[in-house]
């Protein structure tokens, strides 16, 4: 091979970054490398990782790998010992130029091999340009890093540190660049991107972030956020939802649980009522609102009826879009030192867990049938509707937005007919 390979693992946010890495990697004049971003969220998307640096090295003997990440942020010492890796980078050393001018020769020691620093000494998120997003036509922007939260189950802040913001104008700067690339659906991003803000002048808040960019990049036809914690929506965030056509209607929340004992127990901000009640204002505002939500299954001390108020809470709220964790035990959290269930049990409620979700998105797909929908059209025949459905469209040019009729779905996508509407 030559250039430089990215092989990236986990949240919007990494996709984002690793185009930084490409970029910063060769403007370093890396060549022959593969950069691995990981992931820790779960101990799967660990062991995923390690089996793909192991297949990169079978697939490239003279390749220099570079594993970085939050896993290698949390882990250094696991990539450091794999015999395939040549440098270990953290999450802050993986977006700066130096930090590839700067790699170990081949064949040295696990010490030698890590660049990784103290993510919780980093107090600011310098803001980073580019140009495109490889292989996707929505475009992603980093808003937020970090997190100030101590979720008992999660490793993440250990990896990323805390919470920190991107400043206002270099957002807006960075969606124009993205906007006269040809994006035309801008996606922002953070790893708890609600909390945007706090640490900058005047406090402003994701919506109002929102609101700004709407207003100062009029050529943004349509713009999303990745995921968000409900319980730190603000007026801004609700203006938006009731009032600008060009935010699209779909919230991803970070819920984890319908059990309040168990919310309490993951240290979660919110409980199951605080959820339903945010979900019910949302669609008061915007009927046509989808809802996706992450939600952990088998965490420690669950009981049968605990987990029952789980598939409930997916079910009264309507989620379309349930994403199924089975609870993995994070080494260094509190969540690893309370009393584990069987793992047997953990992959049954699960698989129970996303028969719900299957069955809640089957029901989204038929209410989608009859409807008139504007799609942006992506790669590979597929498109989004503004509800984040998606759209079989064989045939049509990737980043068209046109307008179509819902004719009937195969149980995962949506057919369509397009209307005697001119393409947008």
């Amino acid at each position: 091979m030559s250039g430089v390979e990215v092989i990236t693992f986990g949240c919007r946010l990494n996709t984002y970054e690793s185009e930084v890495m490409r970029s910063q990697a060769e403007a370093a004049g890396l060549n022959n490398a593969i950069l691995v971003n990981t992931c820790a969220v779960t101990g799967e998307a660990v062991r995923q990782a390690r089996q793909a640096i192991r297949r990169a090295r079978r697939d490239n003997p003279h390749a220099r790998i570079i594993v970085t990440g939050c896993a290698a942020q949390t882990e250094k010492q696991t990539f450091a010992e794999m015999p395939e890796v040549d440098a270990v980078l953290g999450n802050e050393e993986k977006l700066k130029a130096a930090s590839y001018r700067g790699l170990p020769d081949f064949g040295v020691s696990a010490e030698e091999k890590l660049r990784v620093n103290d993510i919780m000494s980093v107090r600011h998120t310098a803001p980073q340009m580019v140009k495109h997003i490889d292989g996707h036509v929505r475009a992603f922007i980093q808003v937020q890093n970090g997190c100030d939260h101590r979720c008992t189950f999660c490793i993440i802040p250990y990896g990323r540190g805390n919470s920190r913001s991107v400043p206002m104008g270099a957002v807006v700067d960075q969606a124009r660049n993205l906007v006269e690339s040809g994006y035309r659906e801008i996606v922002l991003t953070g790893v708890d991107a609600t909390s945007y803000g706090a640490d900058l002048p005047g406090e402003p808040t994701l919506g109002l972030l929102a609101k700004t960019l709407l207003k100062q990049v009029p050529d943004i036809r349509r713009l999303r956020l990745s995921s968000i914690d409900s319980i730190e929506a603000d007026r801004h965030l609700m203006d938006l939802i009731a009032d600008e056509p060009r935010f699209m209607p779909h919230l991803h929340l970070s819920l984890q649980h319908g059990d309040d004992l168990i919310l309490k127990r993951m240290k979660r901000r919110h409980l199951r009522a605080d959820a339903l009640r945010f979900i019910e204002d949302v669609r008061r505002l915007r009927p046509e609102m989808s809802f996706g939500a992450d939600m952990i299954a088998g965490f420690p001390t669950e009981t049968e009826d605990m987990f029952a108020n789980a598939v409930q809470l997916a079910e009264e709220a309507d989620i379309a879009y349930l994403h199924v964790f089975p609870y993995s035990p994070r080494a260094g959290t509190p969540a690893a030192r309370m009393p584990q269930l069987d793992r047997s049990l953990i992959k049954d409620r699960a698989a129970r867990l996303r028969a719900t979700g299957q069955m809640l998105h089957q029901r989204h797909l038929d209410k989608m049938v009859g409807t008139r929908q504007w799609l942006l059209v992506e790669n590979n025949g597929l498109a989004h509707t503004e509800n984040f459905t998606l759209v079989t469209v064989p045939g049509l040019r990737p980043r068209d937005i046109v307008e179509a009729m819902i004719t009937g779905h195969n149980g995962k996508h949506l057919d369509m007919q397009l209307t005697a509407a001119a393409a947008a």
